[in-house]
């Protein structure tokens, strides 16, 4: 591809934005590249994001968590074909409420081919899946912070992903037991 072809079809560039105004950040500039004749240098908008599930009191609830918090990726056309930066996009997403800046700072560097694919792959990846909010491993220390065994600390044998449950070897009267405990119900030992 050459650097004209380039320049025209665009290229990845990296936004920070305020904490929390990411989504705010991306709805906005989408819906205003109509009304601001963006769309010739604006071509998409991108927060990728993960479904984090939790289990409480047998209760499953999910939010929304963000891959990149603070940043926002934009696929646009940032300069023109001799490489002078295009004052009118730059002056656009730079005016956007919660914006900071673009990486790179005045002169922003677009991201490289296979940094952006990492982008991509890790949002497509992703899509439709469920994320436990704490991960835990086989073999981990933990402390039970709930329940008949409370303050009792064992270790992981098992992992139950879906059901949000551990099962966890716990020293009673010198003897290990296995517990079934929910995720909520156990914290990480600190060493």
């Amino acid at each position: 591809m050459t650097q004209e072809n380039t320049a025209k079809q665009g290229r990845w560039y990296v936004v920070q934005t305020l904490s929390n105004l990411e989504n705010k950040v991306k709805n906005f500039i989408e819906k205003q590249l109509a009304f601001q004749e963006m769309e010739d240098y604006i071509f998409e908008v991108l927060m990728p994001t993960e479904v984090v599930t939790e289990v409480k009191n047998g209760k499953k609830s999910q939010k929304t968590r963000k891959l990149y918090p603070g940043y926002v990726f934009l696929h646009m056309r940032l300069y023109d074909e001799d490489g002078k930066l295009l004052q009118k996009p730059w002056y656009y997403v730079n005016g956007v409420d919660g914006v900071i800046g673009f990486v790179g700072g005045q002169s922003p560097h677009a991201l490289k081919d296979d940094e952006i694919a990492r982008i991509l792959d890790n949002a497509k990846e992703a899509v439709g899946k469920e994320v436990p909010k704490v991960q835990y491993e086989v073999g981990e220390n933990v402390r039970i912070t709930d329940g008949p065994f409370l303050n009792l600390n064992g270790t992981i044998d098992e992992i139950d992903q879906l059901a949000g449950k551990l099962k966890v070897s716990v020293s009673i009267f010198g003897r290990f037991t296995p517990v079934t405990l929910e995720f909520w119900q156990v914290e990480r030992v600190v060493e």
